[in-house]
């Protein structure tokens, strides 16, 4: 199911302000221990490369000015911030699902998985998945923030970037909020925070597997990116679901 944007959101563009109508809106809810967790993706589009997802929460809804859509920040801009993100956090977990994954369970569900993942890291009760292949990146737990892991899933208020709830979480903690990337701090320090690490990563993947260009494209789908494969064929980091049929026929896949 499709969700719109909350009523609470409309008319509201920078993140530190949807920030603090989110966090009102968590206690109106939840009571004045509430936890607003904002939580994003990066890696739904490349042909290659993982899917990575961050749950984070920040200190304060104005702990970093700047937080904003990642895709709407260059990359030398990203790199300055994450450290200052990272501060600005009480606590995150950056997971992914690898290509295999994606592969096998289809790239949303995928998605769904690392999400899950980066809030098992954190503490939150009920989540019982596998460890990533890519070790999780991490700063404190949910329950530095509420005092007590027991209380964590009651007192918590999932903001997920889009318009689709986070399958195998219970529905009435999560708030789906299209674009909210740009939209609520949190949400844009885990765009931040899922895009820089994924970004790093495929810059090893270029040391791995040199000529494929990772360091540019990040996996996506560019003219470069396409040639490459042509030219070299695939990697055990390529998506085998998500090839143009065009290359598909010219390498028999």
């Amino acid at each position: 199911m499709k969700h719109k944007l909350p009523a609470f959101l409309e008319g509201i563009e920078a993140p530190v302000d949807g920030e603090i109508a989110t966090c009102k809106f968590a206690v109106s809810r939840m009571g004045e221990n509430a936890v607003v967790v904002g939580i994003d993706e990066v890696g739904r589009g490349p042909l290659a490369g993982p899917v990575v997802a961050c749950a984070a929460v920040l200190k304060s809804p104005d702990a970093l000015l700047t937080l904003n859509d990642s895709k709407k920040l260059t990359r030398p801009k990203r790199e300055a911030m994450y450290q200052a993100v990272q501060d600005a956090c009480e606590c995150f977990a950056v997971a992914s699902a690898s290509v295999e994954e994606i592969d096998r369970m289809n790239i949303l569900e995928a998605d769904f998985l690392a999400m899950r993942r980066a809030l098992q890291a954190l503490g939150m009760p009920g989540i019982k998945e596998s460890a990533p292949q890519i070790p999780i990146f991490q700063k404190g737990s949910f329950a530095k923030v509420l005092g007590s892991p027991l209380k964590a899933q009651g007192s918590l208020l999932i903001a997920v970037d889009g318009n689709l709830k986070i399958h195998g979480i219970p529905e009435e903690i999560q708030i789906p909020v299209v674009k909210g990337d740009g939209r609520i701090a949190s949400i844009s320090a885990a765009s931040i925070l899922a895009k820089v690490f994924r970004d790093r990563y495929m810059d090893e993947l270029e040391k791995k597997f040199p000529g494929y260009g990772f360091d540019k494209h990040a996996g996506y789908g560019t003219k470069a990116h396409l040639e490459a494969i042509r030219r070299q064929g695939m990697t055990p980091e390529h998506r085998k679901s998500f090839h143009p049929k065009s290359l598909q026929t010219e390498l028999d896949l």
